[in-house]
């Protein structure tokens, strides 16, 4: 594949998933973006004030760590956020923002989400925290979000939104999903009071069989594979 191919395979992946981020309900007219790793110095970004269902890949600009960029449509304001998540973290291939229901409105009171569920690790840590208020497209703002982001994958923002991180977009993208459910079922169990929390250790146990969940390398000694299916 050509790198002229290649680019325009990228930015119908942002544009797909800018798409898929608005038909789950996580983001509404043109709020959130997404980004995507091209290259060590590179990546696609969704541009600023445009409505998801016009975007063509020419509206995709390419953006340079160093902030230059080039395209016909200039970048998402929280492209410094994208930039410097994709910068600090090599493992990261996509970074996705939103402002889904749930978790903005925990967000919005300044909460972010305990341990309250074993799925709480999907994020790769024990909570998911919340940073702390800074204006839209700022530096303070993506620096607070990368300080949330440490040792996990997704964080909220304080009367913000979310920040969802993966090795791709599918992997981000779903991500951001899990934590707006997340947020949902958190919400619920508040109104009900008295929520039980996991504690640490447990955590930590959750945390490590999530290093193989859902992977043909999951160890269970009473599970045994016996080949095909006997005729």
């Amino acid at each position: 594949m050509s790198t002229v191919d290649r680019d325009t395979a990228m930015r119908v992946a942002v544009i797909a998933a800018c798409r898929d981020l608005a038909s789950r309900g996580l983001v509404q007219g043109k709020a959130g973006n997404v980004a995507v790793r091209r290259d060590a110095r590179h990546f696609f970004v969704s541009p600023t004030g445009m409505a998801y269902a016009n975007l063509e890949p020419e509206d995709v600009p390419l953006v340079e760590l160093d902030g230059r960029w080039y395209g016909r449509r200039r970048p998402s304001s929280e492209w410094r956020m994208h930039r410097d998540v994709l910068r600090r973290r090599p493992e990261v291939g996509a970074v996705v923002h939103t402002h889904s229901r749930e978790a903005t409105a925990l967000a919005c009171t300044g909460r972010g989400i305990p341990a309250f569920h074993y799925m709480v690790a999907v994020a790769g840590g024990e909570d998911l925290r919340c940073a702390p208020y800074h204006t839209f497209g700022s530096q303070a703002l993506s620096d607070a979000a990368l300080a949330a982001l440490e040792g996990r994958r997704a964080c909220l923002l304080a009367n913000h939104g979310v920040v969802a991180v993966g090795a791709d977009l599918d992997a981000a993208v779903g991500l951001a999903a899990e934590v707006e459910e997340l947020a949902a079922q958190y919400r619920l169990a508040l109104g009900l009071g008295g929520v039980r929390l996991l504690d640490g250790a447990e955590m930590a146990r959750v945390i490590d069989k999530f290093r193989t969940y859902g992977t043909q390398r999951t160890e269970d000694a009473e599970l045994v594979h016996c080949g095909e299916l006997p005729r």
